[in-house]
């Protein structure tokens, strides 16, 4: 009995007998003597992975021309990354130890390999090509073991391999491989930023509860050397500012603190700035936001402010009615002195009172006016109302 097997040009067959591998079939028409049904066909498209590897072990073995004919195997080692390429467009990025197999005749499959060792970033045309993947008409396998990191303007990226600290990255994409290795990157920002510390509750000297809020203004001076001594510079950098906010308010009075609130800053910028100047971390201003006393000691300063402020406008009227009387002492005295200044003060009076009167009847004409309504003794009068008590 006659047995007929068709393999299509984009396909290529293998022969089974009884379920066992026998020979690869190109494309064609096959005819077998097949009495007792013992053959079978199996078939894989030309344009997709050879994925049976044990088969392709076997043939590697027992038939290495069928191999070279129809069978591209790949391998990656250990320490490498491969690229593999069809029609010279990258479909994927194969791990270290990863094996595959692909027919020959449809596309033309090329395996770049790379050295893990020598290098842990990819170059700069590499990396722009897996940048926009979701822009690509073919995706690329394999990209989970690339690191992608854009590095935004006015930042600087700090890369860690397996947790040290090897280089400052500038601004722009880069990309890592991540096989064989932990990559992280850290970004940071170069620029002046503030740090709050806030809710800090410091008793001083005399035993006052206080409540401060304090903000910092600082920049990495030095990012390499910051990450090298420090494990978290910014952690670091909060601590300080905690402790010097301490030692300012914890050595002094309240009243001291309340006389001159900028000696805090002062104390705490020097404290900060002694214990950062070599970790790469500038402190350029530190200021106190808010000092909250408890509510019965603001009851208490209420009250001494309201006593004191009472005090000084007390010796102020106190002062100004002085300096009053003291004028109109000098002020009569000069009348005393000078008639005519005495009449100039006499019709200023009159003045005055005639602002106040809707209507005046005058008798005995304007001199009984000027001389009876307003009548100030002059010093000769004075002398001789004297001399007839006498």
């Amino acid at each position: 009995m006659w047995r007929r097997f068709i393999v299509k040009k984009n396909e290529c067959g293998a022969l089974l007998r009884d379920g066992d591998f026998e020979r690869l079939l190109p494309a064609g028409r096959y005819r077998f003597v097949d009495p007792f049904h013992r053959l079978a066909l199996q078939v894989w498209r030309l344009d997709a992975p050879m994925n049976d590897l044990t088969l392709v072990e076997y043939l590697q073995r027992h038939q290495p021309q069928s191999v070279a004919k129809h069978l591209l195997p790949m391998s990656v080692g250990e320490d490498q990354v491969g690229l593999r390429y069809e029609d010279d467009v990258l479909v994927e990025i194969m791990p270290p130890g990863a094996r595959a197999c692909h027919w020959q005749g449809v596309l033309t499959h090329r395996l770049e390999h790379i050295d893990l060792a020598s290098d842990v970033a990819l170059s700069p045309e590499l990396a722009a090509r897996l940048a926009q993947p979701v822009l690509r008409k073919r995706p690329v396998d394999g990209l989970s073991g690339v690191l992608m990191v854009p590095v935004p303007a006015y930042h600087v990226g700090v890369l860690k391999v397996d947790g040290q600290v090897r280089q400052l990255l500038p601004p722009g994409l880069a990309a890592f491989w991540r096989f064989n290795r932990d990559v992280q990157v850290e970004l940071i920002d170069t620029r002046l930023q503030t740090l709050e510390v806030s809710g800090q509750d410091i008793l001083s000297r005399d035993k006052v509860g206080l409540r401060l809020n304090l903000a910092a203004t600082w920049r990495y001076s030095d990012v390499l050397l910051a990450h090298r001594q420090l494990n978290k510079p910014l952690d670091h950098l909060y601590r300080e500012l905690q402790f010097g906010l301490r030692a300012a308010v914890g050595t002094r009075t309240l009243d001291e603190l309340l006389d001159n609130k900028q000696l805090i800053n002062e104390v705490v910028g020097a404290h900060v700035t002694g214990k950062l100047a070599e970790l790469g971390i500038e402190v350029s201003g530190v200021g106190v936001k808010d000092i909250i006393l408890p509510g019965e000691m603001k009851t208490i300063l209420g009250q001494l402010v309201e006593a004191q402020k009472s005090a000084e406008a007390n010796v102020i009227r106190r002062r100004e009615e002085t300096a009053a009387t003291r004028s109109l002492l000098n002020t009569a005295k000069v009348m005393e002195d000078n008639p005519t200044a005495l009449r100039l003060k006499e019709l200023e009076t009159l003045e005055r009172v005639a602002e106040r009167i809707d209507r005046i009847s005058v008798f005995g004409g304007l001199e009984q006016v000027l001389t009876g309504l307003v009548n100030i003794p002059r010093p000769a009068e004075k002398s001789d109302a004297r001399a007839r008590q006498a």
